[in-house]
């Protein structure tokens, strides 16, 4: 049995059906593939409730480790979830090793990614929970990781307020 160089490899991707991205990632590694699927936690709203939810980071896709001359690419794309496999041209485009490290790095302790959504100073917002919900402000700052700033119009005047940063959202 030849050894495979572990340079040899790269990673490529995978585009899968409408909301089969984890059940593409299952159906590949028990195929024996190596698969990445970034992920992470939004915060969503059903019956005026949030609810943290695991998401892929990227809808629809899915990175696959495979070696171009050894693998054996004919069982992917009749994998149950997947779609295709991204291509430009006639082969499937490598993606580069800094590109998936650049994803990773971004990874907190629990695999998911930390993306920090950063408002501007003055941007407008809307209060969507506790006892300030539907009074629109001005975003002052951030407090903390969790907690901002806002200015908020109470009681005809202008008043700071520090609320949690998953309870605003940008006035468009």
């Amino acid at each position: 049995m030849t050894e495979i160089k572990a340079n040899s490899r790269s990673w490529y991707l995978v585009y899968t059906k409408p909301k089969q991205e984890t059940v593409a990632q299952q159906q590949l590694e028990q195929q024996g593939y190596v698969t990445y699927l970034p992920m992470i936690m939004n915060v969503k709203r059903r019956n005026g409730r949030r609810r943290h939810v695991n998401e892929p980071f990227f809808p629809r896709y899915l990175f696959i480790h495979l070696d171009q001359s050894h693998d054996n690419w004919a069982p992917i794309r009749s994998t149950l979830g997947v779609s295709t496999l991204v291509r430009f041209g006639q082969m499937p485009t490598p993606i580069s090793e800094e590109i998936i490290e650049a994803i990773r790095s971004r990874e907190n302790p629990d695999g998911l990614q930390h993306v920090k959504d950063e408002i501007s100073k003055g941007v407008n917002v809307r209060v969507l929970d506790g006892p300030m919900a539907g009074l629109e402000g001005v975003f002052v700052a951030r407090t903390g990781e969790q907690r901002v700033m806002l200015l908020l119009e109470l009681m005809g005047k202008t008043t700071r307020v520090q609320i949690d940063m998953e309870a605003i959202e940008v006035v468009s």
